[in-house]
């Protein structure tokens, strides 16, 4: 079977490219030239690289590469459309259909007009299943109970945000909102909102109420804690089960490094 990777910023497309070739006996990269940052040229034996607005192009080197399903991985910036963004024809078209531009709404019109065309879209919950962690606190520092009081109410709002697809990260301090995300995105939200803090915030990422798992699950990983490290905030929350977190040897020894806390909640339990 032959499948497709459409391989965003971060490190996450590799490592879903070398999950894909254990399952699949070809694996197709298209790297997205704004945003990859991995280089897939000395691992990938079918490598394609387009602009982000090249849609129409994608879709007909998937086709002709006999390619059945794809995989996202790795963040788009949704800023890229308010930036001059050069845009084919496929991509005229389905953004000029779309309702809104949420998140959702415009990930669900390309999952369709890839559909259209006979190729699928993996759950990234099914190749990535073991990126998703239990319960639990993650860094050897503890929470106190400040921090899970804001975990407890970043929770609620986030969840709020999730349901009307703006965002998945809300910063917090003693019980009070500091940022939510929107466009700008998880790294310049935790910047914004840990600096408004300007030390002791709590920054919590959730996935969306009806989170569908074939894109845009939330991730985290080195940079998301740097960012908090940099802004003097304290803890990163992630809801357990739902939220990838890449390379977690590096991102423990980082919280235990940088004494931050980190810890994987259930809503349920908060």
């Amino acid at each position: 079977m032959v499948v497709g990777l459409i391989a965003g910023y971060g490190r996450l497309p590799l490592i879903a490219y070398n999950k894909l070739k254990e399952r699949y006996d070809k694996v197709v990269v298209v790297s997205l030239a704004e945003e990859v940052t991995v280089d897939f040229s000395s691992v990938a034996e079918n490598l394609h690289q387009f602009s982000v607005g090249q849609v129409g192009k994608i879709i007909k080197t998937l086709k002709s590469e006999g390619v059945q399903d794809i995989l996202f991985a790795g963040k788009v910036n949704k800023t890229l459309l308010y930036k001059n963004l050069k845009l084919d024809f496929t991509a005229i078209k389905l953004l000029w259909a779309l309702e809104n531009r949420n998140d959702d709404t415009i990930m669900l019109k390309i999952v369709e007009e890839l559909q259209k065309h006979g190729i699928g879209v993996l759950k990234q919950s099914d190749i990535l299943r073991d990126l998703f962690l239990p319960e639990g606190v993650i860094s050897k520092k503890k929470p106190n109970k400040a921090i899970m009081d804001d975990v407890a109410f970043g929770y609620k709002v986030a969840k709020v945000l999730g349901s009307v697809d703006v965002g998945q990260t809300v910063v917090v301090k003693n019980k009070a909102v500091m940022a939510l995300e929107a466009i700008e995105g998880t790294d310049a939200t935790i910047e914004r909102g840990c600096r408004l803090a300007k030390e002791g915030a709590v920054v919590v990422k959730v996935a969306k109420p009806k989170q569908d798992e074939r894109f845009d699950i939330p991730t985290v990983g080195i940079d998301t804690l740097k960012k908090i490290l940099d802004n003097k905030g304290v803890c990163l929350a992630i809801e357990a089960g739902t939220t990838i977190v890449v390379d977690i040897d590096e991102v423990k020894k980082f919280c235990d490094e940088n004494k931050l806390v980190m810890i994987s909640f259930n809503g349920d339990r908060l």
